[in-house]
């Protein structure tokens, strides 16, 4: 089994004989707010009672912080290096362009 990925060249360093790939997962991150995460890990952990004590409680102490949004997905980062004759046959991709990479799934 195959999970296929697609990945946008950051940089590409050749060699003379070998290129080198730096690639990023071509993802869009979204941002979330560190209050968000807070919240809803409390409503995950605690039991209604609870919640009904604690939630007001930290809905105002969160009304006077600042809030700071955080990336919800790290992205991948890949380095490949290849024989220049073989960058050549996939089509010698330039820096900003999307490839797909097949890793196989090991068990």
């Amino acid at each position: 089994m195959y999970d296929s990925t697609e990945y946008k060249i950051q940089q590409i360093i050749d060699n003379g004989k070998t290129i080198q790939l730096s690639l990023l997962e071509n993802v869009n991150t979204e941002l979330i707010s560190q209050k968000q995460l807070i919240r809803e890990s409390l409503q995950k952990e605690l039991d209604n009672d609870t919640k009904k004590q604690i939630l007001p409680l930290l809905d105002a102490i969160m009304k006077t912080q600042p809030t700071i949004k955080i990336k919800s997905y790290q992205q991948m980062s890949i380095t490949i290096i290849m024989p220049k004759i073989r960058y050549i046959k996939i089509g010698s991709p330039k820096v900003e362009e999307k490839i797909e990479i097949n890793m196989k799934k090991l068990n």
